[in-house]
């Protein structure tokens, strides 16, 4: 049977003190970045996706680089789809300052970091996306949870909308998606019909499809 003269799992004031040491250690050794939760935009309800998300928020919160080797992930590699970026990282957030500086503040009143949210590292000026949240990775420090690990990639731009009211970052992304639409009109412009009979035409010159012959070669 357990000691009851020493109570280790239940001691308020003893978790408080480990959170309120985390946080220290945070915001001693850790960076300040820029936290988007994401909005749902257009939700598909059959396939339970949004292809049209929007990042209306930032929030500065402090984060430790836990991944203190450097960038994790493949890395920089050559692939048939020309170079190839797929840095990753693991970030830690406090649960409290989370729940502080993002969770109040937010319009959805969300309780932790979700899936899909951005991340604003500004040591290399890059956004990153949360793929994976886990909770336990300090496992019950005097029976409570102080922190949240971020498994963040590199995002990964595709018709994202930004309103954050941060320039830097909508500003980021905004000559990214004019480009897009301008490439997307000139596909709409794009008239098959017109090229086919310029096509057809040039086949004509050389082929014969006559009924006498319809597979064979006329000269030219």
């Amino acid at each position: 049977m357990r000691n009851f003269y020493f109570e280790n799992h239940q001691n308020s004031m003893e978790q408080q003190l480990i959170e309120d040491l985390v946080i220290e250690s945070i915001r001693i050794h850790g960076i300040d970045a820029w936290y988007m939760p994401r909005t749902i935009g257009a939700k598909d309800d059959l396939f339970n996706e949004d292809d049209l998300p929007i990042f209306e928020n930032a929030y500065m919160v402090e984060m430790y680089v836990k991944s203190v080797d450097g960038f994790e992930g493949e890395g920089d590699f050559l692939s048939k789809f020309g170079l190839q970026i797929r840095d990753s990282m693991v970030l830690t957030i406090a649960q409290r300052v989370f729940n502080d500086d993002v969770a109040v503040n937010d319009y959805n009143i969300i309780t932790r970091p979700n899936e899909g949210d951005l991340i604003y590292f500004p040591l290399n000026d890059k956004i990153f996306e949360v793929m994976h949240v886990e909770h336990e990775a300090i496992f019950y420090q005097m029976g409570n949870l102080q922190t949240y690990d971020l498994r963040c990639e590199l995002f990964e731009f595709s018709n994202e909308r930004f309103t954050t009211g941060q320039e830097f970052i909508d500003i980021k992304y905004a000559e990214i998606a004019t480009t897009s639409n301008a490439a997307m009109d000139n596909i709409e412009d794009f008239d098959p019909l017109s090229d086919n009979t310029i096509i057809e035409t040039e086949a004509d010159s050389i082929l014969d499809f006559s009924e006498s012959n319809p597979f064979g070669e006329d000269t030219y």
